[in-house]
């Protein structure tokens, strides 16, 4: 297992179906868990342990509201941990955005965008971390790449067509 994917609530499984599809399209194997920063503190890094002790070399954390679950993951383990802030308050994921972004001198955490499309790039970034370090990863990240190269040249030509 390389990556583990921690959530803060069963409310937040839709928002990383797409980094679950992700990561299995890269072949990169991965777990997920749900644990709350402020519910479950413990538990959230007993798990952090554990999954290094797996093997686990990239944490990925969504959550809401205050978004605290990456800023813990991030203070208890020297691997990259990627926040995915979610969008699950009057505040329109605000909040969240700014307590994954807003992370003390020393703790880092790297900050997608909001919601589905963050977390899909957040498997992105955790499959290019692993990348540096795996030649086959990197060579299906550059195909990846290619092909999404391709699908934009083809949106071209399909436009130009209906000119």
């Amino acid at each position: 297992m390389k990556v583990a994917i921690f959530i803060g609530s069963e409310s937040d499984f839709d928002v990383v179906e797409g980094a679950i599809d992700t990561l299995k399209e890269f072949e990169v194997a991965f777990a997920l868990e749900v644990t709350s920063a402020h519910r479950t503190p413990e538990r959230t890094v007993k798990l952090v342990e554990t999954f290094e002790e797996k093997g686990v070399e990239v944490f990925i954390a969504v959550a809401g509201k205050a978004a605290h679950l990456a800023g813990v993951v991030a203070a208890h383990t020297c691997f990259p941990v990627i926040a995915v802030p979610v969008g699950s308050t009057t505040l329109s994921g605000f909040d969240a955005l700014l307590s994954s972004v807003q992370m003390p001198k020393g703790v880092p955490v790297a900050c997608m965008g909001l919601g589905k499309s963050g977390a899909i790039n957040a498997a992105i970034l955790a499959v290019q971390v692993l990348s540096l370090k795996d030649p086959v990863l990197a060579t299906k990240m550059k195909e990846y790449k290619k092909r999404m190269a391709a699908q934009v040249e083809e949106s071209s030509s399909k436009i130009k067509d209906r000119l």
